[in-house]
């Protein structure tokens, strides 16, 4: 489902050291068999083409002087907005290449929320080289786009989203030790209220069901293992279903992911970052998708690295670059039919 009314995605270039531009360009050349909406790329014009030839791509990369223009250039070129650029060095991390990932996810992000593009796919970075150039207060490309949207971390939800699960971890970027004291009734309650919100509208689920995990092995068994299901968790699938949302739980997480569990839920809130994303990436690697929720803009971004060890050098699958651009026309597509922004 895309609008090709809207117009068209902004990418953002990722860290030119990694496999992000390769990718970009790979999406660019499955444009019509995938059945992409129209994209452009904000910077990095020379690096997209070397990381084309890299690939054995015969592909145009060429300048747009401004997103109007991106349509009527996407049939015959990748288009590329700004002229700002860096050396295309596979592997190898550097300034420069930090420099040019930090403009292009913050001008990707103005652009798509002046409205000048439907929504925003970002590609990999590395968290720790943009930290070097002014970005060391975000833990990652979520903060930053909260940030920029005006909104506090908590927030933003992230969803990862494939083909057979859809999971949303409560706790993103913060050690294991402290998720139980972190954990919080309202949090859970917030986060499942964006999530069951989303579902609706960007996933077109009228009636979401959503599974809540426990935090301790077996849900707690029965207070044995930790009393955080039964003094938290619980508590606020309570509150959840007291105001209509459809949650369930606290669940195992041990068996929550199994083939004939995942059929009984639209996703799944988990409690700490590995919770939900071992399984998404064990079932989904190659087209899983990170989305953004409860922002004003569209977001979603592949749910891997910059792979710095294969970058360059041909084999990166493009699956999930390409999931994430083929979701986020597909989630603007929906917005736009419900009239929320």
């Amino acid at each position: 489902m895309t609008d090709a009314t809207l117009p068209p995605l902004a990418v953002s270039l990722g860290d030119p050291a990694g496999v992000g531009p390769e990718l970009i360009c790979e999406a660019w050349a499955r444009r019509v068999e995938e059945r992409l909406p129209a994209f452009f790329v904000v910077g990095g014009a020379g690096v997209l083409s070397a990381a084309a030839k890299s690939r054995g791509l015969d592909i145009a990369v060429e300048h747009v002087p401004n997103a109007e223009t991106v349509a009527a250039n996407f049939p015959d070129a990748l288009p590329v907005f700004t002229r700002d650029d860096a050396e295309y060095l596979p592997g190898q991390y550097s300034t420069e290449g930090a420099k040019l990932a930090a403009y292009s996810l913050e001008h990707a992000t103005g652009i798509a929320m002046s409205g000048l593009a439907a929504g925003l796919v970002t590609a990999p970075v590395s968290k720790a080289q943009l930290a070097k150039v002014g970005h060391a207060k975000y833990p990652g490309q979520t903060e930053f786009l909260a940030d920029a949207c005006r909104m506090r971390p908590d927030e933003a939800v992230m969803l990862l989203a494939g083909p057979q699960l859809r999971a949303v971890p409560l706790t993103i970027h913060v050690a294991l030790a402290e998720v139980p004291n972190l954990l919080s009734i309202e949090l859970i309650v917030a986060k499942v209220r964006i999530l069951a919100a989303a579902l609706r509208v960007d996933f077109g689920i009228a009636d979401p069901h959503i599974a809540v995990t426990g935090l301790n092995p077996h849900a707690g068994e029965g207070g044995k293992f930790g009393d955080e299901e039964a003094r938290v968790i619980a508590p606020a699938i309570a509150n959840l279903r007291e105001a209509g949302i459809d949650a369930s739980g606290p669940h195992p997480a041990d068996a929550l992911f199994t083939a004939r569990a995942r059929e009984t839920y639209d996703a799944a809130l988990c409690m700490y970052h590995d919770q939900a994303l071992i399984p998404l990436k064990a079932l989904d690697f190659d087209q899983g998708v990170n989305v953004t929720l409860g922002l004003p803009i569209v977001r979603t971004s592949p749910d891997h690295g910059t792979a710095l060890g294969i970058a360059g050098k041909g084999i990166a699958d493009p699956g999930a670059m390409i999931a994430a651009i083929r979701m986020a026309g597909e989630i603007a597509a929906r917005r736009a039919q419900a009239g929320k922004p």
